[in-house]
This record gives C-alpha cells, sequence and structure tokens, in this order.
C-alpha cells in the first residue's frame, strides 16, 4: 500500500467537508459507534465526530499518522481522537463492534478492495460506507497555460503505471459492496475544488518551488515509468514540469497565479 505524509493528507483534504451534505446517506445523527479505517491524521474522523452522538474511532497501520489523529503529534488546537493500530484486511475488532465503518480514499490504495469491504461488514452490525474518487475524471485550470494539458499528460502516466485502481469512484465500490454481499447501496456524487489565490499559503508556495525543481514528478518517476511512459518521454515531461513551474512562480510574484483542482468523489453506502 502506497504511504502518505501527514502534510500531504492534510493539503490534499482541506476544505473537503465544508459543505457534509453528501454524507447524509451515513445518518451520523443516530450513531452511537463509528470506526474510520485508513484514518490517516483524522481529517475525516473529525467530521464525523462533530455529527454524530457517538464515540468515533480511527483506525490506520501508519502509527506516525496515528499520533497526529491523536492529538499526540501536530497543532495543539485539534480535537483528539481515539485511534487503534491495524490493518484494514484484519481490523482488530470483534464481530458487529460498530454502527458505522467508513473509509475515505483507502480502497483505491489496496490491491483487493473487496476483502477490505468484506472486513469492515465483519466489524459493522448496521452500515458501511466508502468515500473514493476517480482520479481519471480530476480536471486543473490555471493562469500558467500549460500547466492544464501537463497535469493532464501526468495523470495518463500515472494511471497507467499505479498498481491499484485508483479509478474506482462510484462504480467500482458498488461493485466490490455487492461482491461483499452489501445490500441497500446508494452512491452520492459531489466535488472536491482546491483553489490557489492570492495571499498565498506557505503550502501554495510550497507546491510552486516543488513544481520548478521537479521534485513532485520525481517522486513518482517509479510509477510513471512503470507504464507505458519512458525514460525520455519523463526526462521531457519533466523539463516541461520545471518550466511549468518556473512561470508559476513568476505569476505569484506578481500575485496574478490562480489554479483551480477538482477531483470528483463517490460516497457509497450499503447496509450489512
Amino acid at each position: 500500500m502506497r504511504q502518505f505524509s501527514a502534510d500531504y493528507l492534510r493539503d490534499t483534504r482541506r476544505g473537503m467537508w465544508d459543505d457534509r451534505e453528501a454524507l447524509a446517506d451515513l445518518e451520523l445523527a443516530s450513531r452511537e459507534r463509528v470506526l474510520d479505517v485508513g484514518c490517516g491524521t483524522g481529517e475525516l474522523a473529525r467530521v464525523l465526530a462533530e455529527e454524530c452522538p457517538g464515540e468515533v474511532v480511527g483506525c490506520d497501520a501508519d502509527r506516525d499518522l496515528l499520533r497526529v489523529a491523536s492529538g499526540r503529534d501536530g497543532p495543539p488546537d485539534r480535537r483528539a481522537l481515539p485511534v487503534v493500530a491495524g490493518d484494514a484486511l484484519r481490523l482488530p475488532f470483534e464481530d458487529d463492534a460498530f454502527d458505522l465503518v467508513v473509509c475515505q480514499a483507502l480502497l483505491i490504495n489496496l490491491p483487493d478492495p473487496v476483502a477490505a469491504v468484506a472486513e469492515f461488514r465483519r466489524v459493522s452490525a448496521d452500515l458501511v460506507a466508502a468515500v473514493e474518487p476517480d482520479n481519471s475524471a480530476v480536471s486543473v485550470e490555471s493562469t500558467v497555460d500549460a500547466e492544464s494539458d501537463l497535469a493532464a499528460r501526468a495523470r495518463r502516466a500515472y494511471l497507467d503505471g499505479v498498481e491499484t485502481d485508483v479509478t474506482l469512484g462510484g462504480e467500482g465500490v458498488r461493485e466490490a459492496f455487492a461482491e461483499a454481499d452489501l445490500s441497500d447501496i446508494a452512491t452520492r456524487r459531489y466535488h472536491h475544488t482546491r483553489t490557489v489565490d492570492p495571499p498565498y499559503a506557505e503550502r501554495d508556495l510550497r507546491a510552486a518551488r516543488r513544481k520548478a525543481s521537479g521534485e513532485g514528478l520525481a517522486d513518482d518517476r517509479p510509477t510513471l515509468l512503470r507504464g507505458d511512459l519512458s525514460v525520455e518521454e519523463y526526462d521531457d515531461l519533466r523539463t516541461d514540469w520545471r518550466e511549468m513551474g518556473r512561470d508559476v512562480i513568476d505569476q505569484m510574484r506578481e500575485e496574478e497565479y490562480r489554479r483551480a483542482e477538482v477531483v470528483p468523489f463517490y460516497v457509497t453506502v450499503g447496509s450489512v
């Protein structure tokens, strides 16, 4: 399974649940005990805890991320969560221990999503839910002319090389739920939009520097080369990417740079 840093999870999920209508089918107001599997730094778990009267427990295999979710690391003003270390395929809980088991952007990173959903079903007495993106449908608009096209080129190469199905979206999750013998399956679609506008946050400046240096593509080089992209094509892409990054920085200096990335997410629920 791919590993993610706490900074990456916070940056990619910022503002994701400003509108919580997509969570309506989770019936959070009636939940007594909720499990967030693959909770990471606890971004979704904190939202769940705000919306339901019962206890929300976070579970993740990465103990460093759990330290952030639990409040032992990270900003002191963030709500602490009860957390448990555990594998999504071998959850350390008894049967029917929760009335809702949920995950966010987890199944796309697992080689066997159905096995994970079956394990979620085992520990849930009522409902299972998954919030998963379709990464093939991400769109980017930018004031730097080359950025949208380069982002699409890099995404296509990444999708060719990644070893799990990061395009699960709604249909793939519905199929996994059905194979795991869940019933009354329903899906809601919504869009998570991340924008970059002046005045720029430190995370925006950091992202621009990574583009100009090519670090972001370098981190994904093994995945990009695992697909159809040749070394020469990767080098060309990285050269164009760095030039684009320099244009981003130039526009930032003039406070002219703006960027919007839209990621389609699907909230799928199924009854035990």
